[in-house]
């Protein structure tokens, strides 16, 4: 895995220091959540979802890369990322993301993030 993972695009719009916490998240099929907690710290960024009802509270861990936009008037974010997807991700553990390098890598996996050519779960590479 690289630090590639953990950074926002750079065309994404994120500003150094914007509070996202209670902006809607917005995958490429619609709504599922809002943001809880997010980090913007380079090397280190990423978005907690509540998904809320729809997935019954289950929250995730999105890697800041995963982010292909944020509108600030309409306090969204937007991620190249399914429903589905983000249903099937990887269960969102308070304790263990700060301190748990396998997790951090079982998300880089199950979201294939990490370098050039990134793509969405399940994509294949020619």
């Amino acid at each position: 895995m690289t630090e590639h993972a953990w950074n926002y695009p750079p065309s994404s719009g994120h500003l150094a220091g914007a509070d996202l916490t209670g902006y809607k998240v917005e995958a490429t099929d619609g709504s599922i959540g809002k943001v809880d907690k997010h980090s913007y710290e380079a090397g280190d960024a990423y978005l907690v979802v509540d998904t809320g009802m729809w997935i019954f509270g289950k929250e995730v861990l999105l890697p800041a890369s995963t982010v292909s936009r944020i509108d600030l008037q309409e306090e969204k974010v937007y991620v190249n990322r399914t429903k589905e997807q983000i249903r099937n991700a990887p269960e969102f553990h308070r304790d263990q993301h700060l301190r748990d390098a396998g997790y951090r890598q079982e998300l880089s996996t199950y979201y294939d993030v990490g370098g050039p050519g990134d793509g969405p779960v399940g994509s294949h590479r020619a």
